[in-house]
C-alpha cells in the first residue's frame, strides 16, 4: 500500500466570532494556508502510479482558485471558516480525484493544522 501527498498554498481572509482570541479573531484578518491532500492505493501495473499526479494537480488547482485571495466567510459551502471546515471543504471537492485518506490544512505562521479523514460511519 502506498500513500501520495500533494500540497497547494493559498492566501485568504476570514473573521471568526466567539473565540477566546476576542477582537483579534473577530476582525477581518488573513493567513497563508498550506493544504496537503493524501491518496492511498496500489500502483496500477501499467502506469506504476497510485494516481496520476497531473490529474490530481488539475483538480487541486480548481480548489486553490476557489480559495486563493478570497474572503472565506463569503463561501457558503465552507460554513464558519475554521481549519476544520476548510479541510472538509477541500475533501468534498477532491474526493473524486482518487482514494483520499486525509486532507490537512496548515497555518504554518500560527503553528496550527487540522486533518480531516473523511466522513465517518
Amino acid at each position: 500500500m502506498w500513500e501520495l501527498t500533494k500540497a497547494f498554498r493559498f492566501e485568504a481572509a476570514h473573521a471568526l466570532s466567539g473565540t477566546t482570541f476576542g477582537t483579534a479573531s473577530e476582525e477581518i484578518h488573513g493567513h497563508s494556508f498550506r493544504a496537503e491532500v493524501t491518496v492511498r492505493g496500489t500502483p496500477d501495473p501499467k502506469t506504476g502510479m497510485v494516481v496520476d499526479l497531473g490529474l490530481l494537480e488539475r483538480a487541486m488547482a480548481e480548489v486553490q482558485k476557489t480559495l486563493d485571495h478570497k474572503f472565506l466567510n463569503k463561501i457558503e459551502a465552507i460554513g464558519v471558516p475554521t481549519l476544520e471546515n476548510l479541510s472538509r471543504f477541500i475533501w468534498e471537492r477532491l474526493q473524486h480525484a482518487g482514494k483520499l485518506t486525509r486532507v490537512s490544512v496548515h497555518r504554518d505562521s500560527c503553528s496550527e493544522s487540522c486533518t480531516y479523514f473523511g466522513p465517518q460511519g
